[in-house]
């Protein structure tokens, strides 16, 4: 006669057997399988790579004030965000941000460990980000220079010359215009640029709340904070930082 081989089991094994069938019968009857864990967050593109950096994070009126550093850091939700000392008392709601994501043409958003968005971000103008939030009313992102208020230059003030700087190395010589084009001013890339520069194919100028932007016919627009006067480096800053100066 054929032994029933869970006859042969010790209780307690035998008791563990059954338990471990317990817990798995419900899921394999409603076809269902455990949750995967968390994907890894996507590559960052190049909207998100010009967030890296800090931020000034604010209510509307601008006496709620805190600094908002991004990073390109992976975190389980995103991509790793930290925020100045004393933020959190300000807005008690980062204490559960876990990380940032930015896709390219969607929102940028704060999230929690789980990824659910706490706060979604749309760019309204250039360098400066707005979230209606519950609770909170309407929250802004704004760059240095947005934030800071600093008064636009002329752009005739700008005209002229100007040589592209990787490090303490010239890459690049252009010529900021006053004519006309169809989103600023036009410029041109004189005859020698790096190919790094000149793939980019830079056609225009235009100045925004005090942030002088080269829109590129291939690519992102560059975009350059004042650091003194006929002096300019290229945001975010970075370890191979490019700058702008006068020829």
């Amino acid at each position: 006669m054929r032994r029933n081989p869970a006859a042969d089991l010790p209780l307690p094994r035998l008791f563990a057997a059954a338990l471990g069938l317990a817990l798995i019968w419900p899921l394999a009857a409603a076809g269902q399988t455990p949750p995967p864990a968390s994907a890894p967050a996507p590559a960052m593109g190049d909207f998100a790579k010009a967030l890296v950096g800090s931020w000034e994070f604010s209510n509307a009126d601008r006496d709620k004030r805190c600094t908002a550093t991004f990073t390109a850091k992976r975190t389980k939700a995103g991509y790793e965000v930290t925020f100045n000392e004393g933020c959190n008392a300000l807005f008690p709601l980062v204490d559960d941000v876990a990380g940032w994501t930015f896709p390219d043409n969607d929102l940028l958003r704060l999230v929690d460990a789980d990824g659910r968005a706490l706060i979604e971000f749309s760019e309204v103008e250039d360098g400066v980000y707005e979230a209606p939030t519950p609770g909170l009313g309407v929250l802004f992102l704004q760059n240095a220079a947005s934030a800071a208020g600093t008064p636009a230059k002329l752009p005739d003030q700008l005209a002229g010359g100007w040589a592209i700087r990787r490090g303490e190395k010239a890459v690049c010589s252009v010529n900021l215009s006053m004519e006309p084009a169809k989103e600023g001013l036009a410029m041109t890339l004189k005859p020698g640029c790096d190919a790094g520069v000149a793939r980019l194919a830079f056609t225009q100028w235009r100045l925004d709340r005090g942030v002088l932007i080269f829109s590129a016919a291939r690519g992102t627009p560059w975009r350059f904070e004042e650091i003194e006067n006929d002096s300019w480096r290229r945001l975010p800053e970075s370890a191979d930082q490019i700058t702008l100066v006068r020829e």
